[in-house]
Order: C-alpha cells, then sequence, then structure tokens
C-alpha cells in the first residue's frame, strides 16, 4: 500500500485537529489484518498521528465524510436526470441573483 497524496494528508490532519477532540469516546477492540497494523505504525513513525487510536478515529471520520459526500453526488445525478428529462424546469443562471 503506498502513501496516498498530499491532499489527503492535508485533509487528515484538519479533520484530526477539528473533529475529534471534541467527541466523547468509547473503547471498543478492533481485529485488523497485520498488514494493516504496519501501515498505521509507519504512519505513526512519519508523524501522521499521535496512535493507532487517533489513526483509526481520523480514518472512520473521513469514511463517514466520504459516504455522505457519495450521498450527495447521487442527488445531484438524480436531480440532473430529472433536468434532463424537463428542461423548462431549469432556471437561467442569470436569472438567479
Amino acid at each position: 500500500m503506498g502513501l496516498a497524496p498530499s491532499g489527503l494528508w492535508e485533509a487528515l490532519y484538519r479533520c484530526r485537529q477539528s473533529c475529534l477532540h471534541v467527541m466523547a469516546t468509547t473503547q471498543v477492540q478492533v481485529r485488523i489484518p497485520e498488514e494493516l497494523v504496519n501501515e498505521l505504525d509507519k504512519w505513526i513513525a512519519e508523524g501522521r498521528f499521535s496512535s493507532r487510536s487517533e489513526a483509526v478515529k481520523t480514518i472512520v471520520t473521513l469514511y463517514k465524510e466520504r459516504e455522505r459526500t457519495r450521498k450527495f453526488y447521487e442527488m445531484l445525478s438524480k436531480e440532473s436526470d430529472e433536468a434532463k428529462k424537463h428542461p423548462e424546469s431549469l432556471i437561467p443562471l442569470k436569472d438567479v441573483t
């Protein structure tokens, strides 16, 4: 598994800073393949995260945001299909102020 683009790491950092320190937490035990644990440990050694816990919280939070974005995209796609079927319902941008 290679390193992700730097933009993703910037998003991870922003998410970590803004989202994770204000949430109440519950301790859970997770089993993940050793290869993923090694990747987490590498990111910690590189300073990307301070702990495995922080890494997992950040990654889950980003996945949650990704799902919200996917649902939004699906809604936009559906609305776009409707607009193609009924172009008369569209409002020209010049009329929107």
